[in-house]
């Protein structure tokens, strides 16, 4: 559309009304621009991720107390066997090396020895003294009867028999506590089946039997003890029956159940700590003896404190977090204080209420995308 302008006055106010209307339409759409950009949109979970969240309310139950310990892993000593040498000599035929597994009964070396020589020695006597005391005790019988003996030679030679067969019976006794072999030789056998944890001797070494180092250690690890430190601190959260939780860097990720069966009462005047006992069975042998532990503790105290599964929590610039799901795909992150964590589960003191719901997996990408 054209417009005529009739004189130059009326010119120079148009013109001036169009820049003017021109300036606070451009500043407005800026500022309009501005807002915009400024405004930060929410994020909306999509419903595919949906699909795959899992997501769990808040609970409240009995407070859980966790306590981590060192320890480190010992024999059963009620399970423990200690062979002495019952005869002096010199030992010979050890076929078997430390660690190795032995059945009972299985010999575990030969001692060559002038005592079990002497052994079979007093048998052969006994054995040929109550022969001879049983002839002369016929014989005796034989004279009493027709005259020619007394009473007296009758009750003699009667009280020479039933010494004799005594001496044999303690002779045999004295041979079967050493191994009941007459050739001279004392077998080493293992009294129970398990394996030799200990081994203080080797093939032609001279032993005596006043020595006060076992010959072998047998121990049936099938259960095993974990002694444990307890520091002052915790000696009161400690308590018989306790669960025990124990873990190993032999064995990561694996967990070993047991129960605190004993507690020494008493602290260490080197470390300064008390010692207790877990009991643990390892039928798979599994722990070895001196490996080193970690002992988890935990007790259920008389308290009532709200917690959520441990997947649930995320920790960012020295702050925990919880996502709470509003909805519609709506998640609000929720800055709360945790109070310890328990395996799955992780309690807390606030910042979330009994019922609210929360992200329990793939938590941390979407704390990633609120926060963006």
């Amino acid at each position: 559309m054209l417009v005529r302008i009739k004189n130059k006055t009326n010119s120079v106010w148009v013109c001036i009304f169009l820049i003017t209307w021109s300036a606070l339409g451009f500043q407005s759409c800026k500022k309009s621009n501005e807002k915009a950009e400024g405004e930060r949109q929410q994020y909306i979970i999509s419903d595919s991720i949906l699909k795959t969240l899992r997501i769990d309310s808040v609970k409240q139950g009995l407070l859980v107390n966790s306590i981590t310990l060192t320890g480190q892993v010992d024999f059963n000593q009620d399970n423990v066997v200690n062979i002495f040498p019952l005869i002096s000599g010199n030992i010979q035929d050890i076929k078997i090396m430390l660690g190795d597994f032995v059945k009972e009964g299985q010999v575990l070396g030969v001692i060559r020895s002038s005592e079990m020589a002497q052994y079979s020695s007093d048998l052969l006597n006994a054995q040929t003294n109550l022969q001879l005391s049983q002839r002369n005790m016929d014989k005796t019988i034989q004279m009493y009867h027709s005259g020619m003996a007394s009473q007296v030679d009758s009750l003699t030679a009667a009280v020479s028999l039933e010494q004799a067969r005594a001496e044999l019976t303690r002779t045999q006794r004295v041979l079967k506590i050493n191994g009941n072999n007459t050739k001279g030789e004392y077998e080493v056998k293992a009294p129970i089946s398990g394996f030799i944890v200990q081994k203080f001797v080797t093939n032609n070494q001279s032993i005596r039997s006043d020595n006060s180092n076992a010959l072998f250690t047998i121990s049936d690890l099938k259960n095993i003890w974990v002694w444990a430190n307890v520091y002052e601190s915790n000696v009161s959260n400690i308590h018989l029956g306790d669960n025990i939780d124990v873990t190993t860097l032999s064995y990561p990720g694996k967990i070993f159940k047991g129960k605190i069966d004993k507690m020494m009462q008493m602290l260490d005047p080197a470390s300064k700590a008390m010692k207790v006992r877990i009991s643990i069975d390892n039928e798979d042998y599994a722990l070895k003896p001196q490996m080193f532990a970690s002992v988890t503790v935990t007790n259920t105290q008389n308290k009532q404190a709200i917690y959520i599964p441990t997947t649930g929590l995320i920790f960012d610039h020295s702050l925990y977090y919880v996502l709470v799901y509003r909805g519609a795909g709506k998640a609000e992150i929720r800055p709360v204080q945790k109070l310890n964590t328990i395996g799955p589960k992780t309690y807390l003191t606030g910042g979330v209420t009994v019922g609210d719901k929360i992200i329990t997996s793939d938590a941390l990408q979407i704390y990633s995308e609120l926060n963006n």
